[in-house]
């Protein structure tokens, strides 16, 4: 098993050879899920006693299994937010992988740390925050969300004792990402959805000015979304930043999906207000073109964060030497080097690229725009916000949706699903690749 044979030599280019041809797929097939009655009957069992060998366990994953995951990266592909990864990403995963390097302190991982650091001071820089600015990059939204709360809340109790068994109590808007709720949830704080789709300082204030002073103090943090997923909304972060800052409270942005949009010049002042934030995150395996997995989670003053998140043991004593330690700044300790991907891209082509692929998907989203509002059955439900278009096939029902969404699917077509906007089912357009094209949007506006 931890031999470089002559099989694993043939294995290896046999996998090399498949990742680059599934690489040099333009566009992949987009492919569609199986029930699991039907893997079942297909590739049987896949653990056995005596092993599959090589040849045969990547041809069940390339005949079988890998048929039965959607390509993500397939330029119609405009559901949920879907991903594009960069060649040199995808790439570069496969030697992160092959380095099997433990990333959580610097004593193990000083290379490979220097170098996410200086993709997350990019990310910074764009999102105006100080030069001391830093943080790790995490799984995903979800685990960006919740450490960031969790350092809220430390900060919170470092600074009030008198409340260090109260539950604490956050601020979102209606239109926050599921993964807020459930951060309050596993941290057992309190949650108040202030305002409508957007949250503005005014939302914010009045929140605050109605609630008891037992429950004023409470407040550790305000969540605002920056291009919430479902409609692209931007929350008012210059407004808010003011109220967090007079009333000494946390500031986090959910920059998941959107944040990826500071990049572009022409989105730029929407985010206006964000340097006011105490912690952001954006995740590059959504809009800047990383593979999974891969959020960047960055605090203002990365000492809040680490005085809240350092695991304490006899044999970490090592690591508490005032180096920087990944494993400090989220709720982790083992991590791999997930953000080497995105750094290697970056470094490849530099940011300007970055800055003109995002722009080729924001205008790609405009001229979708136009093109619904042109077409005689579809109607824009919501302004188009960021990549996001919302919009309804006038007269259809939510079986009607769910049917042509099925279809278009099992075609090989492409993948949009239904949302709901305010209870009515609607459809809805998240587009993120720069290889989505008006002929790609075209043809899926031609069979509704």
């Amino acid at each position: 098993m931890h031999q470089v044979s002559p099989d694993i030599e043939a294995l290896a280019d046999s996998i090399l050879t498949y990742a680059m041809d599934r690489l040099r797929m333009d566009p992949p097939s987009i492919d569609h899920p199986l029930p699991q009655h039907t893997l079942e009957g297909l590739a049987g069992q896949t653990i056995t006693e005596e092993g599959l060998g090589g040849d045969k366990a990547l041809k069940l994953f390339i005949d079988t299994l890998a048929p039965a995951c959607i390509s993500e990266d397939h330029p119609r592909y405009l559901a949920f937010v879907p991903t594009a990864p960069s060649e040199v990403s995808t790439l570069f995963d496969l030697v992160v992988g092959a380095s099997n390097i433990c990333a959580s302190s610097w004593l193990e991982g000083a290379g490979a740390i220097y170098a996410e650091n200086q993709a997350l001071r990019w990310i910074s820089d764009i999102a105006g925050f100080p030069a001391d600015a830093g943080g790790v990059f995490v799984s995903g939204g979800t685990a960006g969300n919740l450490s960031a709360l969790v350092a809220a809340r430390h900060d919170w109790r470092q600074k009030h004792p008198e409340f260090s068994n109260q539950r604490g109590l956050i601020i979102s808007s209606r239109g926050a990402h599921a993964s807020v709720e459930q951060a309050a949830h596993v941290m057992d704080a309190d949650l108040i959805q202030s305002g409508g789709h957007q949250l503005t300082g005014a939302d914010v204030a009045d929140t605050i000015a109605g609630l008891s002073s037992d429950d004023r103090a409470r407040v550790f943090a305000v969540a605002c979304t920056a291009g919430t997923t479902n409609l692209g909304i931007i929350d008012d972060m210059k407004g808010i930043g003011e109220v967090c800052k007079r009333e000494s409270v946390w500031l986090h942005v959910d920059g998941a999906y959107g944040g990826a949009a500071l990049a572009a010049p022409s989105a730029r002042p929407l985010f206006d207000g964000i340097e006011q934030a105490d912690s952001f995150i954006v995740d590059p395996h959504k809009w800047l073109f990383a593979p999974f997995d891969c959020c960047a989670l960055i605090y203002a003053d990365p000492a809040k964060a680490r005085q809240a998140h350092r695991q304490h043991g006899d044999y970490l004593e090592v690591f508490y030497d005032g180096t920087w330690n990944p494993s400090d700044y989220a709720h982790h300790l083992s991590r791999r080097a997930r953000g080497l991907p995105f750094w290697f891209s970056l470094a490849v082509h530099g940011t300007k690229a970055y800055a003109e692929a995002v722009e080729t998907t924001l205008d790609c989203a405009r001229d979708a725009a136009e093109m619904i509002a042109a077409h005689p059955h579809l109607e824009l439900v919501t302004e188009q916000r960021l990549s996001i278009c919302v919009f309804r096939r006038i007269g259809w029902s939510p079986d009607d949706y769910k049917r042509w969404s099925d279809a278009l699917l099992e075609r090989g077509d492409g993948l949009v699903t239904p949302t709901k906007h305010e209870g009515e089912t609607v459809l809805r357009f998240c587009i993120v690749n720069p290889r989505t094209t008006q002929d790609d949007v075209r043809l899926i506006l031609d069979t509704l």
